[in-house]
């Protein structure tokens, strides 16, 4: 009775694209900053300032990047899948420089959180940062601040 009053709508979902080194670090920012399941548009921004910066976008096409790697994250693999893409594709002081930016956009709504930087520690790790490398880049952030 009620499918004739709410036929379901078969969903054709797109497919998401395969992740490259751009789209990957796009999902692991956006992780990052959903790790505190707030979402702020002060991260929003600093991730499109990163994917600009890094990528040399527009702000415009970084917009575009960001929200594919939104869904990107929603959908695909975990966190090591997306870190050993960019294990293969960046060296190890650009990964360094990745945790930096990944700590800019945890700290960018102005607050400390424990399940941001649990998710920061997790992604740091699975990009092969030495201890040393990742305490630096949390004491750079924290200095920053």
């Amino acid at each position: 009775m009620f499918e004739k009053l709410f036929p379901r709508k078969s969903r054709d979902p797109q497919a998401l694209p395969q992740p490259n080194a751009q789209l990957a670090l796009g999902a692991l920012l956006v992780r990052v900053a959903l790790a505190d399941r707030n979402y702020q548009a002060s991260e929003v921004g600093q991730i499109d300032r990163i994917l600009a910066t890094t990528f040399d976008l527009k702000p415009l096409d970084a917009a575009k990047l960001r929200a594919n790697c939104e869904a990107l994250e929603r959908h695909a693999p975990g966190t090591p899948e997306f870190a050993q893409i960019l294990r293969d594709e960046v060296s190890y002081e650009d990964r360094k420089a990745l945790a930096d930016a990944m700590w800019s956009v945890a700290l960018a709504d102005g607050e400390r959180d424990g399940d941001e930087e649990a998710q920061l520690l997790e992604i740091e790790t699975a990009l092969g940062l030495s201890d040393a490398d990742i305490a630096a880049a949390r004491q750079n952030a924290l200095d920053a601040k």
